[in-house]
């Protein structure tokens, strides 16, 4: 049975992964067929940068892609902790609203905003697919800051207002450091998702200004180019480093509830069970969240 699984789960690997490795294979390629291998060369990479269309594309989407990433993150991560403060009726309508763009189908979406844009009188252009990809992208960064707001403990923000901490400061020192992974997830997830789209960017697009899956998609009508596949070399490679990056932040063990507790009190207290106001050494954290968690520890 453990073979038969292990059998299972290598074929669907495989399924998966085996088009990414060909396409990897074929960017080194001398030859223009894919039937056969004419040697190794780097000249498909060379042509990929002096490809004014292909590099005009990838600008645009690098710049849609990280600048729909930064404010689809903070408009997420707002709205996420606008939504955890709400009673539960209005929380639960509110994000079954939010979650609508991730489960209506693209093509309704990019055709419901391009006539949005149309009746409101807006040229279709780079603006609105920044704007465009925005939309679709805090609904992500909604999904992936809430599970770590319903982690924290509520009285942290406000024990830390007690003893003297403004709201901003509360939030900054305490909240956003517990929450900061569920942000960064969101933040890859929205970039992904900006690089990876075409069918909104297809509606919501003008004139002069196409991504790359738009271009990728041109050129597929004339005949794919290995040049593609170089330029899916490289967007694998930032994929990889954004997956790298998003993994080195996120906590490589779990403590049980009661050696968590006993750890913040080792941490936050000293011998004479004292909270200190400055950073022990060796321990990270404000001395607002210190001094917070030491506080509702006492409560």
């Amino acid at each position: 049975m453990k073979k038969l699984r292990k059998a299972y789960i290598a074929l669907i690997m495989a399924f998966l992964y085996a088009p990414i490795v060909l396409l990897i294979l074929y960017s080194f390629n001398d030859s223009k067929s894919r039937a056969n291998w004419g040697g190794f060369t780097l000249r498909w990479y060379k042509e990929l940068f002096s490809d004014a269309a292909i590099m005009s594309a990838l600008s645009t989407t690098l710049s849609v892609g990280l600048l729909a990433a930064v404010f689809s993150t903070l408009l997420g991560t707002v709205g996420a902790i606008a939504l955890y403060q709400m009673k539960r009726l209005p929380r639960k309508t509110l994000l079954s609203i939010v979650n609508l763009p991730m489960l209506n189908s693209e093509v309704v979406t990019g055709v419901s905003l391009m006539l949005l844009y149309a009746m409101a009188n807006i040229q279709l252009g780079y603006l609105t697919l920044l704007l465009s990809h925005i939309a679709f992208c805090v609904p992500y960064v909604v999904l992936s800051v809430m599970p770590k707001l319903r982690q924290i403990d509520p009285n942290l923000a406000e024990a830390a207002q007690d003893l003297g901490a403004t709201p901003m400061q509360g939030f900054f020192k305490v909240i956003l450091p517990d929450i900061m992974p569920g942000v960064f997830s969101g933040f890859v997830m929205a970039l992904t998702m900006s690089i990876d789209d075409f069918v909104v960017s297809f509606f919501t697009t003008g004139s002069g200004v196409s991504n790359l899956s738009i271009t990728i998609y041109t050129m597929a009508k004339r005949g794919i180019s290995p040049k593609i596949n170089a330029v899916h070399d490289h967007l694998c490679l930032c994929v990889c480093s954004a997956h790298r990056a998003e993994s080195a932040r996120l906590p490589q063990g779990r403590l049980q509830p009661e050696e968590a507790r006993r750890s913040e009190d080792t941490v936050l207290r000293d011998d004479r069970g004292r909270c200190p106001l400055s950073p022990l050494p060796g321990t990270r954290g404000s001395w607002i969240s210190r001094i917070s968690l030491c506080a509702y520890g006492s409560i």
